[in-house]
C-alpha cells in the first residue's frame, strides 16, 4: 500500500533518471509561474507532442496574465481551436482577471491562494507551486497514480477521489518531511510525470528495464504489473446520431454560433441537427432555412467524442443560390472558407467536414503548417 511504502528510497534513482532522461519542452526551459499553468491546462486531455504548437502559438499571442485577461473572447477560442474542453480556457481567462485584479498579474507563490483560482484545482496548483516557486506540494495526475500504485502494489480504485487525496496527503507528508530538500520539489514532481508518462505508460505493457524504480518495484516482483491501476469503468457515453451540413454559395460557407451555455458553448459551428437525415430531408431542411438549394452530396460518415457524448454524424454538402437578408437572419453567418479558418473558432468534432470547407481546423491544420 502506498500509505506504507518508504518513498525515499525512491527519489535519489527517480532523480538521476530524470536528469538523463527528461525530455526538452518549451515549458520546461523558461518555466514562469504563466507557462506552467498554460501547458498544464492544456495538458490535461492533450499528448505532449500534440501540444507543443497549441503552446507556442497560444503564449506568443498571450506571452503574460494582462494578455490573457484582455483576450476578446472570439479570439481566445480561436487560440484554443483543437484542444477541446473550451470552458478551461474560459476558465484560465477569469482566473487571469482575478490575478490582475488581487495580485497585480503575477500568479501567487501560494498553493492555497492559486486553489481559490477559477479552474485551477489541487494537480495545477502543486504544479505550479513546485515548478516555478519551488515549494513542497505534489502534483498528483494520472500518471503518478499509476506509477505510485504499481510501484506499492496497491489495488485501491484510483477513480474515488478519496484515495487521490490519500495521495496527495502521503506525498505532503514526504516532500514536507527533513528526508526530502525543498529544492528538489520540483524537479521531483516532473519526474514523477515523466517516468509515468514514457516509461510506465498509460497503455500497454511497461517498460520495467528502463525504469529507475525497477529494484523497489512491488508488481514487477509479483510480475502483476498489468493489475495496476485498478480504475473502475466510467459510464457509458450516450450516442448522438446528427447530421451535418456544408452549405456553400461559391466561394462562401455557412457557419453559425452555438448557444452560450452547454456544449462547445459560444462556438462557431457547420449547421447540424439531431438525427440521421435522408437526402430529401436535408434538402427540406436548407429550405427551411429560406434557402434555395442547387446541388447536394453525400458526404462520408464521421465519428467524436466528448466526455459524455459520442457523436455519430452523417453529412450532406449542399450548394445554394446566394442568400439574400431572410437567410441571415435564421443565425447563419456566410463566410469566406481563409475567414473562417483565421477568425472564428470551430471545434473539432467538425474536423471530418472541414475539407469541404477547404479548410483545416484543430490538430490538423498545425500538422499542414509545419
Amino acid at each position: 500500500m502506498i500509505q506504507d511504502f518508504d518513498l525515499a528510497v525512491l527519489t535519489e534513482p527517480l532523480l538521476i533518471w530524470y536528469e538523463k532522461n527528461r525530455r526538452m519542452l518549451p515549458w520546461r526551459e523558461e518555466a514562469t509561474p504563466y507557462r506552467v499553468w498554460v501547458s498544464e491546462i492544456m495538458l490535461q486531455q492533450t499528448r505532449v507532442e500534440a501540444v507543443k504548437p497549441f503552446f507556442e502559438r497560444f503564449t506568443k499571442r498571450l506571452p503574460d496574465v494582462a494578455a490573457l485577461a484582455a483576450c476578446p473572447e472570439d479570439e481566445l477560442l480561436k487560440l484554443w481551436e483543437g484542444l477541446g474542453y473550451y470552458n478551461r480556457v474560459r476558465n484560465m481567462q477569469k482566473a487571469a482577471i482575478s490575478v490582475m485584479e488581487e495580485y497585480g498579474g503575477i500568479l501567487p507563490a501560494d498553493y492555497e491562494a492559486l486553489l481559490k483560482l477559477k479552474g485551477i484545482g489541487s494537480y495545477t496548483a502543486g504544479a505550479i507551486a513546485s515548478i516555478a516557486y519551488g515549494i513542497p506540494v505534489p502534483a498528483v495526475d494520472g500518471n503518478v497514480l499509476r506509477i505510485l500504485t504499481r510501484v506499492a502494489a496497491d489495488d485501491t480504485d484510483i477513480m474515488k477521489a478519496a484515495f487521490r487525496k490519500q495521495v496527495e496527503e502521503r506525498l505532503t507528508s514526504y516532500m514536507q518531511s527533513d528526508a526530502f530538500d525543498a529544492d528538489w520539489s520540483g524537479t521531483y514532481n516532473q519526474a514523477l510525470m515523466e517516468l509515468g508518462a514514457t516509461v510506465c505508460v498509460p497503455n500497454g505493457a511497461p517498460n520495467c528495464e528502463a525504469c529507475p524504480w525497477n529494484a523497489y518495484c512491488l508488481a514487477r516482483k509479483n510480475g502483476t504489473m498489468m493489475d495496476y491501476p485498478v480504475k473502475s469503468k466510467a459510464k457509458a457515453r450516450r450516442i448522438e446520431k446528427r447530421t451535418v451540413f456544408v452549405i456553400r454559395d461559391g466561394e462562401r460557407v455557412a457557419i453559425r454560433k452555438r448557444p452560450l451555455k452547454g456544449l462547445l458553448a459560444g462556438l462557431y459551428e457547420l449547421p447540424n441537427v439531431e438525427g440521421e437525415l435522408s437526402q430529401d430531408e436535408a434538402l427540406a431542411l436548407v429550405k427551411d432555412m429560406k434557402l434555395s438549394p442547387l446541388r447536394i452530396q453525400k458526404l462520408g460518415e464521421a465519428k467524436h467524442i466528448f466526455s459524455h457524448v459520442e457523436w455519430q454524424m452523417n453529412g450532406y454538402a449542399i450548394l445554394v443560390e446566394e442568400p439574400d437578408g431572410e437567410a441571415e437572419r435564421k443565425e447563419l453567418l456566410f463566410v469566406e472558407a481563409e475567414d473562417s479558418k483565421e477568425h472564428y473558432a470551430i471545434p473539432a468534432a467538425f474536423a471530418a467536414y472541414a475539407e469541404y470547407m477547404g479548410i483545416k481546423i484543430g490538430q490538423e491544420k498545425f500538422l499542414e503548417e509545419r
